[in-house]
């Protein structure tokens, strides 16, 4: 396997060298003029500097624009008079936008000081990618991204975009929104674009699903490796941005942005490769191998600290539920609340497929920072196989229907109900510093302390009516 990882930034200059010429020439020759390097901040959002082409061999070799990283992000350990970081575009992961071919956006690593900078998400993926590889592993991941297209209305209020229900009077049952034909076709004009431009990206993009909340889509696509899994991913979610607004639309990744619907997910499916045999770990025959048993243990067992990562707002808990009345089609949520592990178990947080040998995560959603996701859970999966961590029994049953005595008495563990529960096991837990480095995971571990504070701070709508008159 070859070397992603560069302790230095000069390492690193070396590495783009060779290609920097090929590069500038398929990007002149697509009729790219403009340059969009972007670096990864903490919150698994891309940032940048855009650069004319003209400034593309400087940009490659670190005299492109520089950043003061900790001016616009939460970062306690820099201060005003600290020197700015470089970004270093990956030629490895060049992208040009289907909606504007005259604009590319390369993905890149942060350096400070010569070396890499210790609060660059994407620099701590590589890195734990490299370790891994040294120990005989690659990982690889599919991630399912859901996601609510939405507008504003006259009022200039957020409403959802595919739904042709008039906004006021009597609104009377109707057919529920996942699946059905009627409202893909009133959907198509916007997944149309969406499947011509997977297409020619090459992503092999197998179908785009109507999900179970009103204007709530999710895409299915191919998995690849780790490091190209999150670098698409956040691709994907600036492209669906850019389309939905050609149609006077915006998209939202927050998971519940309403009242009763369906949470928006984002399930990381991970398989794990042995490097010197090119097989998957997790197959054995025609059947699960004792090493993906012991890689669930190891999730089980960092799940709490995982879901800080893969579930990171306030927000995310909401979702975690069992049940929500008012549901269309039901009132479970088929969204996991329990720490365990079943056969094709919708109602756990681990899945093993029944078509695939992957370990699916049902707790993550599209506000996580998937590098981090990623490198967590492929150093989570290592260390179980590692330590031959015992996952116990598989939960083949509905656990929505498990009373809290069943629980202790099976030893199952409750996903954490909200953000503060999650990031107090975060800190606690021994493969998060090693992930994400101390000073990532303390300005991590302050921002989200900070958010849970805002969020008590606020008086909500649901509050003053449940609490204004009774009381």
């Amino acid at each position: 396997m070859s070397k992603i990882y560069y302790e230095s930034l000069s390492e690193a200059i070396e590495r783009n060298k060779p290609k920097i010429a090929t590069t500038k020439k398929r990007l002149e020759d697509a009729g790219v003029k403009y340059v969009l390097s972007s670096w990864i901040d903490m919150h698994g959002i891309p940032k940048t500097k855009p650069v004319p082409m003209s400034d593309f061999e400087a940009l490659c070799m670190g005299k492109g624009p520089q950043f003061a990283v900790h001016s616009i992000s939460f970062v306690p350990e820099l201060t005003p008079a600290d020197p700015d970081q470089i970004m270093l575009p990956d030629l490895n992961a060049v992208y040009v936008c289907p909606w504007d071919k005259t604009t590319a956006i390369i993905f890149a690593d942060l350096f400070w000081e010569g070396a890499p900078y210790n609060v660059c998400p994407r620099q701590a993926l590589k890195k734990i990618i490299q370790e891994k590889q040294e120990q005989g592993y690659q990982g690889f991941a599919g991630i399912e991204p859901e996601f609510i297209v939405m507008k504003y209305n006259e009022k200039g209020e957020p409403v959802k975009a595919i739904d042709n229900d008039p906004p006021h009077g009597i609104q009377p049952r109707r057919q529920a929104f996942g699946y059905d034909v009627e409202y893909s076709l009133d959907s198509m004009h916007f997944l149309k674009e969406l499947m011509d431009i997977l297409g020619e990206l090459g992503w092999d993009l197998h179908d785009v699903v109507a999900e179970g909340a009103y204007s709530q889509f999710e895409l299915d696509f191919h998995y690849t490796d780790l490091l190209q899994m999150a670098d698409r991913l956040v691709f994907l979610k600036i492209l669906l941005k850019e389309v939905a607004k050609k149609h006077d639309m915006f998209v939202t990744f927050m998971p519940k942005p309403t009242i009763g619907d369906w949470r928006s997910g984002g399930h990381i499916n991970f398989s794990l490769n042995d490097i010197k045999k090119n097989t998957n770990v997790f197959k054995d025959g025609d059947k699960w191998s004792q090493d993906a048993m012991h890689a669930v243990g190891g999730l089980l067992e960092h799940s709490e600290a995982i879901t800080a990562i893969t579930c990171p707002t306030v927000n995310s808990y909401n979702g975690l539920v069992p049940t929500v009345g008012g549901f269309e089609g039901g009132v479970h949520t088929w969204a996991p609340t329990n720490i365990t592990y079943g056969h094709n178990n919708r109602s756990a947080q681990f899945r093993l497929p029944q078509n695939r040998y992957c370990i699916e995560n049902r707790a993550a959603d599209l506000t996580m920072n998937v590098y981090l996701a990623l490198g967590m859970t492929i150093s989570a999966a290592v260390d179980g196989i590692e330590n031959k961590t015992d996952p116990g029994k598989p939960s083949d049953f509905d656990l929505y229907a498990l009373k809290v005595e069943d629980m202790k008495k099976l030893g199952i563990r409750r996903l954490p109900r909200n953000l503060l529960q999650a990031i107090d096991a975060l800190q606690k837990d021994k493969i998060a510093e090693k992930v994400m480095g101390k000073a990532m995971l303390n300005s991590y571990v302050q921002y989200k302390n900070d958010e849970w504070e805002r969020y008590h701070q606020a008086v909500t709508d649901w509050e003053v009516k449940e609490y204004l008159r009774l009381y």
